[in-house]
């Protein structure tokens, strides 16, 4: 099997709700291929949780061909046992990832709210509204998993400079905002 390196899957780690959404970078262009939810409320087992997230993963890398894997990587919490299932999830994530041959890249979540927004600060709500300008796809708001997944996508490019490397070389805002109809959002008073 052959993955495609434009092809970029990115996860948001959970074992009740993983969000995922893959990213192709054609022509340098981003586009969104998917952006949905593996829903696993319903499977009690932890253990069955997980052999379920290494199954989804694997298909839905056989299914779209995607190379490179971007997860969020859990965060500090008040409750020690949530983390260690965040964290499993994450793991098992990753091991279907390098089964398949994928390369493997992991963000903080601040560092994908803040490649997204500008604010590593910023709500759920602000990073779906915030990508979905960006890739100008329209996100369900019952899914804001599958948004920051693929917000976990986009850091990557974003970190990569394939994706607005075009205002590298504008030598003004103002010509990165004409450049970019759609991406940049004007406010007038």
């Amino acid at each position: 099997m052959r993955l495609s390196k434009q092809r970029i899957l990115g996860i948001d780690p959970g074992t009740n709700i993983l969000g995922y959404g893959i990213i192709d970078l054609q022509g340098g262009q981003p586009k969104v291929l998917a952006c949905s939810v593996i829903e696993l409320k319903s499977i009690e087992d932890q253990q069955t949780k997980l052999k379920e997230i290494f199954l989804q993963i694997q298909e839905i890398v056989e299914t779209y061909q995607t190379g490179i894997l971007s997860i969020e990587l859990p965060f500090y919490g008040k409750n020690a046992q949530s983390m260690l299932k965040l964290g499993r999830a994450q793991g098992v994530a990753i091991a279907a990832g390098i089964l398949m041959d994928m390369e493997i890249y992991e963000f903080s979540a601040k560092k994908i709210k803040k490649s997204v927004t500008g604010n590593g600060n910023a709500s759920k709500e602000q990073v779906a509204d915030m990508i979905s300008r960006l890739l100008n796809y329209k996100i369900d708001s019952r899914y804001l998993d599958a948004s920051d997944a693929l917000a976990a996508a986009y850091c990557y490019l974003s970190m990569n400079r394939k994706v607005g490397a075009e205002a590298k070389n504008t030598g003004s805002w103002t010509s990165f905002i004409k450049n970019n109809p759609g991406r940049v959002i004007s406010v007038k008073d």
